[in-house]
């Protein structure tokens, strides 16, 4: 009886039961090589619907990647009748959307009951899938507006039945590491009961890291600085001919910062405008920025949030006259006399942030650094401890503080005055957001008063110019 079952199940007496084949490792496809199995079935791309085909360039071959079927979503059951927010004059509702409930659940989570006037004007546009422009500060709400309109463009639209798990759906790209941070964590809170997948790509983490994502789940939203996505793409592990949305954040200041040749190879690897929706936000519109809307967006709604109101009216604006040697004192005195727990200090210089940074620590006042200098993990722990209340101070420069997004900070100090305008502007909203109030004091020394004017210029107003009391001008005590 046992030899006839063996035999039925093709096994003869003593045979071992021989191990499953392993599956062969992925290789990189070479010319001439036959299309290998599992590609075979991929569905096709048409070639002229990538920008990079228009121009005649060749992508980075596609390796193989496992498929895997995609996570069940979250059993959620919130209904919208648990989110009830009254009609109120002058104000709009997300209720006054089409929202996925799945959404509404996570804004109400978020305690968000009306719109900002950015996400209102934005989201009027984006949500019937037009491309779109907008202007508006840090603080008023612009990444939710984005993030909104991406989450239910893939909701409304279901994925491809097969599909690399490199393959992003939607793409944000910004400028800094700690922005990417950020707009990675609000994504990961407005999805979370959606089933969607949020990757980041940064410089200055592990790459191996990074790569695992990739490998383990599927990519739907993908925020990455422009550096390190392209790292991902050329050698051939994301690829953006699936893109749907592309947001670029910051647009100003990716141009600043010498991004746009990149941006612009990252944007030719996407299907054409008009078969992406792309939406491009700026705090400032200057000609640069208007010239590459035009290039990269179609008959795009412009919104502009109070384009003349440049400088928050919640924040309470102060420059004191101080000689630069004085400098270090007044800080110090400023901090440890008011009993200040959350301040950001901003200065013009790496060295100079690393300066003050040491001073602040050895004279006993709790300070962290954010540069480019600084590695990212260190970044993202001295920001937390920031965050938490733990460090008391954190000096930076313009290019690290412009994304950082912390609430209750109640002090702006600009060490030095910013050479361009604008970064005063960023500077002075870190503090005073979210309705709150807050307070910026500068300081005007004889090496940066000259970058007084054309800030006063900009805000449209007169900022009075003081001069410290004694009392914040004494020496610092020593520490023993």
């Amino acid at each position: 009886m046992l030899k006839a079952l063996k035999k039925m199940f093709g096994k003869a007496e003593g045979e071992q039961p021989q191990p499953a084949p392993t599956p062969a490792t992925p290789v990189q496809a070479k010319a001439g090589d036959q299309e290998k199995p599992g590609r075979k079935d991929k569905p096709s791309r048409k070639p002229e619907t990538s920008a990079a085909a228009q121009e005649g360039q060749a992508r980075p071959p596609k390796a193989d990647k496992p498929r895997r079927e995609r996570p069940a979503k979250p059993v959620n059951t919130w209904k919208l009748e648990d989110f009830v927010v009254e009609p109120a004059e002058g104000k709009t509702r997300f209720h006054d959307f089409k929202l996925a409930p799945e959404l509404m659940h996570a804004i109400h989570d978020l305690g968000f009951p009306y719109c900002t006037p950015i996400q209102a004007g934005v989201l009027g546009y984006t949500l019937k899938g037009q491309d779109a422009i907008g202007r508006a500060q840090t603080g008023t709400g612009k990444t939710a507006a984005f993030l909104i309109s991406i989450i239910t463009q893939l909701l409304q639209t279901p994925p491809p039945k097969e599909r690399y798990m490199g393959e992003p759906r939607a793409l944000i790209i910004a400028p800094t590491r700690e922005l990417v941070v950020q707009i990675a964590k609000d994504a990961a809170e407005l999805t979370k009961y959606t089933g969607l997948n949020v990757m980041q790509f940064v410089g200055g983490m592990d790459f191996d890291k990074q790569l695992k994502q990739l490998e383990s789940r599927f990519c739907d939203i993908l925020v990455a600085t422009p550096g390190r996505l392209l790292d991902f793409n050329q050698r051939g592990e994301v690829h953006l001919d699936m893109v749907e949305v592309m947001v670029l954040d910051e647009a100003d200041r990716m141009l600043d910062m010498g991004f746009i040749p990149q941006v612009r190879q990252i944007i030719r690897q996407t299907p054409m405008k008009g078969e992406r929706q792309t939406l491009l936000f700026s705090a400032t519109f200057t000609e640069d920025v208007m010239n590459l809307a035009k290039q990269w967006t179609v008959n795009p709604a412009i919104v502009e949030i109070e384009p003349e109101n440049v400088a928050s009216d919640t924040v309470e604006q102060h420059v004191y006259a101080v000689a630069s040697a004085d400098k270090y004192k007044l800080l110090y005195n400023l901090i440890s006399q008011n009993d200040w727990t959350r301040v950001m200090v901003f200065a013009n210089r790496k060295d100079e942030v690393r300066r003050i940074e040491e001073r602040l620590t050895r004279d006993g006042i709790s300070a962290v650094q954010m540069s480019g200098d600084i590695p990212q993990h260190k970044r993202i722990r001295a920001l937390e401890g920031f965050r938490e209340g733990k460090i008391r101070v954190m000096v930076a420069t313009d290019v690290a503080g412009r994304g950082i997004h912390v609430d209750a900070i109640s002090h702006v100090i600009n060490f030095t005055l910013p050479e361009d305008p604008d970064d005063y502007v960023h500077r002075i909203g870190r503090t005073g957001r979210a309705g709150t109030s807050g307070t910026s004091i500068s300081f005007a020394g004889e090496d940066d008063a000259f970058a007084l004017p054309p800030i006063e210029e900009l805000i449209g107003r007169k900022i009075q110019c003081e001069m410290p009391p004694d009392e914040l001008l004494k020496p610092v005590p020593r520490k023993h």
